[in-house]
């Protein structure tokens, strides 16, 4: 580690590319970024055989819904949290990451996760010091709204 300091544009990027190119399991999920920002973030993702939990009516496993939102809204919180000063340091970035997390997750899950692409979009609701909120809401290729979440993380 060193102490060169970070731009907030540079800590979004390593934060992006972290959560959705360097996390095994985001990678098996094929989990795409197409927007982020410190208060919302956008992540698509195609179908994909192994996703499918109900093999008669070939749906989304709601595993894999809930984990797609979590990553989307992960984004926002920790992304947030992280870009409120104007630099830090590699070695606060990491410290700070590595006591980062998810503290609470509710799906609602609306209707069957049918589609052959998926948009889950977040927004961020409430960033405090120590806890931060986002909303999620995941729609397919369809534009139907199939699921929606409120989830809730530690960032401080």
């Amino acid at each position: 580690m060193s102490a060169t300091l970070l731009t907030t544009e540079i800590v979004m990027k390593i934060v992006g590319e972290l959560f959705i190119y360097q996390m095994p399991f985001n990678r098996a999920l094929g989990l795409e970024l197409e927007h982020y920002d410190a208060q919302s973030a956008r992540v698509v993702f195609n179908q994909q055989p192994m996703m499918i939990g109900n093999w008669a009516q070939q749906i989304l496993h709601g595993g894999v819904i809930a984990s797609a939102m979590d990553v989307a809204a992960g984004l926002v919180c920790v992304g947030n949290a992280l870009s409120r000063h104007d630099t830090i340091s590699e070695d606060e970035l990491h410290r700070r990451l590595s006591r980062m997390g998810t503290i609470d997750l509710r799906v609602d899950y609306l209707r069957p996760g049918r589609g052959t692409r998926f948009t889950a979009s977040a927004t961020l609701l409430r960033a405090g010091n120590k806890v931060a909120v986002a909303r999620v809401e995941l729609h397919n290729d369809a534009q139907l709204h199939i699921a929606s979440t409120t989830a809730t993380y530690m960032v401080g």
